[in-house]
């Protein structure tokens, strides 16, 4: 650990609403196999989120184009650029401090065919010790649900950790796979043994995204975001950062 390099970036994080370091050492052959050698050699990923407005995200049930217009504006781009800006700097203090350090994007799909990143965001998330994966795959935070959106930097700086992987919390509820309008989720819990498929169809989800697109339509769901009950609590408490 070097407390000077984990208190600075700590406080480069001071505008988002989370701060987490993962050892990604235990998914090492799960990051290998979707991003290879470029992301596997890292074992720690700093992990940063920044929660969305509940204004945004609850008038997605209204399937309104000009609140989807506004969402995606929102909860996408400004957030996205956020993180990233996020990332940048604390991927040059970690590069500064003579260690490597690889700012995974915030929200870009690198791999069509599997339609992924070539870095699990959740993942990192989830090792941080900052949620769970639960049955809409979303990483799930005990404050906010899954309306948090992530970004990641990987290092080979020796950072300690800040917390072990979650248990998931979801229970008996299935609100995310009810709500599905395409039923992509299967409303299996999340198993590291398991993959993605046996939990969820991405295809479908994708294709449906892709058929709102057409004509010029907002390619905008988020109704597993949306529901999940986690999300849906309404707290006045600011979250303590880990």
């Amino acid at each position: 650990m070097i407390p000077d390099l984990d208190a600075e970036l700590r406080s480069l994080s001071e505008d988002a609403d989370y701060f987490g370091i993962a050892d990604l050492t235990p998914a090492r052959d799960f990051i290998l196999a979707q991003g290879g050698e470029q992301v596997a050699q890292y074992p720690r990923g700093v992990v940063i989120g920044i929660r969305l407005l509940d204004s945004l995200v609850d008038s997605l049930p209204t399937r309104d184009p000009a609140a989807a217009i506004l969402y995606r504006h929102n909860a996408y781009d400004v957030v996205n650029a956020a993180l990233d800006q996020i990332g940048l700097r604390i991927a040059n203090t970690i590069q500064r401090a003579g260690f490597s350090a690889f700012p995974v994007p915030s929200s870009k799909r690198t791999n069509d065919a599997g339609i992924c990143s070539i870095f699990s965001q959740k993942l990192a998330a989830h090792l941080a010790g900052l949620g769970w994966i639960g049955k809409s795959c979303l990483l799930i935070t005990p404050d906010y649900g899954p309306r948090v959106r992530w970004v990641t930097i990987l290092t080979d700086a020796p950072l300690s950790p800040t917390g072990d992987a979650m248990e998931q919390r979801c229970g008996k509820c299935t609100a995310c796979v009810d709500i599905c309008p395409v039923q992509a989720f299967t409303g299996r819990p999340f198993s590291p043994d398991e993959s993605r498929e046996v939990r969820f169809d991405a295809a479908a989800c994708d294709q449906y995204f892709r058929g709102m697109e057409k004509d010029g339509g907002v390619g905008v769901c988020g109704l597993c975001l949306y529901v999940c009950p986690y999300g849906r609590k309404k707290k006045s408490n600011v979250h303590k950062r880990e």
